[in-house]
């Protein structure tokens, strides 16, 4: 389907273009969101005489980004999350959850300005793209960590911080807990339990056997 574009796509064109995209690209994001006109005769009549004051309001929203970028450009968000010894999250990090975060640092921005690949699911520090406005684009970091301490150590190393934790490392150790397991048993301490119970009762029975024995 050929489309008449009102603003800069990315990877498609410049106002003004007319480029042939899939149908469903077109019906279900380009016109609906207004960013293209099916390329009819009519249509064209419309842009044309439409242009010079599109272009002018494109000029107004880009020096408007231009004016954000400058407070945003370079920007680092902290996001908390739990994670595994290896670095993976248990879950992840969206586009929603990074618009929200540079909102809360003073920057109003949509989780479609956010450009990501794919959600981002392990520790560290990641490189964001902003788009502001389709000729305006800006990168930020993500600094996704278990905890503030942890945030700010990768931030200074640039390493994602793996391992155990400070929980991890305070945990006691299973002989400390010995006590309490035998008064809160789990179903596999309970196994083990009756297995080792069998265990002496058939050693038990073994002794006495031999002691009939040898009597």
């Amino acid at each position: 389907m050929e489309v008449i574009l009102l603003e800069r796509i990315e990877k498609l064109g410049q106002m003004g273009d007319v480029v042939t995209v899939k149908p469903g690209f077109a019906r279900n994001y380009l016109i609906p969101q207004r960013k293209a006109l099916r390329a009819t005769k009519e249509n064209l009549s419309v842009f044309e005489s439409q242009r010079a004051q599109l272009e002018a309001d494109n000029l107004a929203r880009r020096q408007e980004a231009e004016s954000v970028a400058g407070k945003v450009e370079g920007l680092s968000v902290v996001i908390i999350r739990q994670a595994g010894d290896s670095g993976q999250l248990y879950g992840s990090v969206s586009s929603r959850d990074i618009a929200e975060a540079v909102t809360e640092a003073g920057a109003t921005i949509q989780r479609g300005q956010v450009v990501l690949d794919r959600p981002l699911k392990t520790l560290g520090v990641h490189p964001v793209r902003v788009r502001l406005h389709p000729e305006v684009s800006i990168g930020i970091s993500c600094n996704i960590a278990r905890s503030e301490a942890e945030a700010e150590m990768q931030a200074s190393t640039g390493q994602a911080v793996t391992g155990a934790t400070d929980e991890d490392e305070a945990a006691p150790e299973p002989e400390a807990l010995t006590e309490d397991l035998l008064e809160n048993p789990t179903g596999e301490e309970v196994q083990e339990l009756i297995e080792g119970g069998e265990s002496e009762t058939t050693e038990s029975t073994s002794d006495e056997e031999e002691k009939k024995g040898e009597a």
